[in-house]
């Protein structure tokens, strides 16, 4: 998969599909319902950004029962991979609320198993 740097950043030039790419980059996988308790914003708002953030390449989708899961889409390449680690070590702060507002959520989805 070829990427552009400038796709990269412009898609990352708002703070919310920021938010969303490290929370991303740290947890590994998160349902919509998950990515709305932990930025406290509206269902509407984090599903355009989640669809922003997939036509831009950056993300890929699965869908669970009624759940809509969402990753780093597995084919970026290893430089986006390397920027967004060292952007999520460097500003932790920058989702430590968000990550600890997840933390306390009751009745997340439970994941199924990797099949073998």
């Amino acid at each position: 998969m070829s990427f552009s740097t400038v796709t990269l950043f412009k898609c990352l030039g708002d703070e919310t599909r920021t938010r969303i790419m490290l929370m991303l980059a740290e947890q590994g996988e998160l349902c919509v319902c998950e990515l709305i308790w932990a930025l406290e914003d509206s269902q509407p708002k984090v599903s355009r950004h989640l669809a922003q953030l997939r036509t831009c390449g950056l993300l890929e989708d699965r869908r669970q029962g009624q759940w809509i899961y969402y990753r780093l889409h597995p084919q970026l390449p290893a430089w986006v991979l390397e920027v967004l680690q060292v952007t999520l070590k460097a500003n932790q702060a920058l989702i430590a609320q968000d990550t600890g507002r997840l933390s306390s959520m009751e009745g997340r989805p439970v994941r199924q198993a990797a099949c073998c």
